[in-house]
C-alpha cells in the first residue's frame, strides 16, 4: 500500500485519480483550498485545507512519508492575446507552476522517506501544438514541463518525476467548452481518436506512473490527447 498526495483532488482528473488509488488499496490524502462539505470519496480519505497558491502553509503538516504526489490543479485561459493582461498571466503562473512549486517543496522530505517516490505534474497538449488563444495557459504549463524535467534530474534518483499532457478532458474546469452536444461533438472531431478526454483516461496513467510499475521512468512528458500532438488523419 502506497501513500499518495493529491493536491486538486475534490473534483476532475484528481478526483478520479483518488477514486482509482483508493480502490485499489492505497492510502490518499487530498489537498484543497476547502474541505468538502459532504464526503465525495467511496471510502476515507485525509483532507488537509491549504491554498497552495498563497505563500502561507498548509494548516496541518503533510504526512510524515509519501510514496507519491500528484498536482492536479489547472486553468483553462483562452482569450486573444491583445486581450490578456499581464495579471491574467500571473495567475495562470501562481496556479498551474508556483502552486506546484510551494507543494513540492513542502513535500520534499516526506517523498525522500517514501519508497520510490514518485511526482506527477500535469502540462496541456496546447504547450507542443501552438493553439491559438492559448498564449497565457501554455507559457504556463510550458514552465511546468521545463520543472519535470530539471527537477528529475535533481531527485534523481531517489525520486522519480513525470507530466502528463492531456487534450481537452470533460471535467468541470472544461464545462464552458461542452455545454452542448453541439460543442462536445465539434471538440471530438478535432481529435484523430474522435473524442474528448475522460478524467478516467489521465488518472489511469498517473496511477501507472506513480507506481513502483514505472520506476524505470522519469523526466518524461507524456500526452493523452487522442492523437491529437503526433497524428494527422
Amino acid at each position: 500500500m502506497r501513500h499518495i498526495l493529491i493536491v486538486g483532488g475534490t473534483s476532475g482528473i484528481g478526483r478520479e485519480l483518488a477514486e482509482q488509488l483508493l480502490s485499489s488499496g492505497h492510502r490518499v490524502t487530498i489537498v484543497g483550498r476547502h474541505k468538502p462539505a459532504t464526503t465525495l470519496f467511496s471510502q476515507e480519505v485525509q483532507f488537509i485545507e491549504w491554498d497552495v497558491t498563497s505563500d502561507a502553509g498548509p494548516e496541518q503538516p503533510l504526512p510524515e512519508l509519501l510514496d507519491g504526489l500528484a498536482y492536479c490543479p489547472g486553468s483553462i485561459t483562452l482569450k486573444p492575446f491583445r486581450s490578456l493582461k499581464p495579471s491574467d498571466f500571473q495567475k495562470d503562473f501562481d496556479i498551474n507552476l508556483l502552486g506546484a512549486v510551494r507543494t513540492l517543496q513542502a513535500a520534499r522530505k516526506s517523498l525522500k522517506r517514501g519508497e520510490s517516490a514518485s511526482v506527477v505534474l500535469f502540462s496541456t497538449v496546447a504547450v507542443s501544438q501552438g493553439m491559438v488563444f492559448h498564449t497565457s495557459i501554455a507559457a504556463a504549463k510550458g514552465a511546468v514541463e521545463s520543472l519535470t524535467r530539471s527537477l528529475a534530474a535533481e531527485w534523481a534518483p531517489d525520486i522519480r518525476v513525470n507530466c502528463i499532457a492531456p487534450s481537452l478532458t470533460d471535467t468541470p474546469l472544461a464545462g464552458a467548452l461542452l455545454s452542448s452536444e453541439e460543442k462536445r461533438k465539434a471538440s471530438g472531431d478535432r481529435h484523430p481518436l474522435r473524442r474528448v478526454g475522460l478524467p478516467a483516461d489521465s488518472a489511469a496513467l498517473a496511477g501507472f506512473l506513480l507506481s513502483e510499475k514505472a520506476s524505470w521512468i522519469s523526466g518524461q512528458v507524456i500526452g493523452v490527447d487522442g492523437g491529437m500532438s503526433t497524428l494527422r488523419v
